[in-house]
């Protein structure tokens, strides 16, 4: 975290005995700056309205989506540079899944870069600059959103479309 670099894991991974508040605190552990560490506090509050109502509540008793916002804000939390998010869909019920790429959206027009792997590529791509698709771990093509789609039999092979 102090390299500027924060981790949103594949399947959340939140401390579920531990209640919002202190998984959020645990994000900010490497930082002593208490006064913008309260500030960013707020800022994620702002961000996440429901983890505010529910900031004494177990982490592991939030639904699959209050659980991947936590993750989102734990790690915002450590006030990256590189925010960097594992199947941020995954698990998630697809009305869940607008409002989390809504986020990371948000999270981008803030200015936070962000380096996703996503399975859900139609999704991803709503809020990427670039994409790269891997086929057995290479990268077979590379290009900004609208000019991946635009490949023939991109949207066929890769998009599940």
């Amino acid at each position: 975290m102090r390299a500027g670099l924060a981790i949103v894991p594949e399947a959340r991974r939140v401390f579920p005995e531990m209640t919002v508040l202190e998984n959020l605190e645990l994000g900010a552990f490497t930082r002593d700056d208490p006064g913008a560490i309260a500030a960013d506090q707020e800022r994620v509050w702002e961000l996440f309205p429901r983890l505010r109502e529910r900031r004494r509540q177990e982490a592991g008793t939030l639904s699959g989506g209050e659980q991947q916002m936590l993750a989102m804000a734990r790690a915002l939390m450590a006030r990256p540079r590189l925010l960097i998010m594992d199947e941020p869909s995954m698990g998630l019920a697809p009305s869940l899944v607008d409002g989390i790429f809504e986020l990371i959206g948000q999270l981008h027009v803030l200015g936070l870069a962000i380096f996703m792997v996503e399975q859900n590529a139609v999704m991803a791509l709503t809020v990427a600059q670039s994409g790269y698709v891997l086929q057995n771990g290479r990268i077979v093509p590379q290009d900004t959103e609208p000019n991946l789609l635009a490949i023939d039999g991109m949207r066929k092979v890769y998009l599940g479309e």
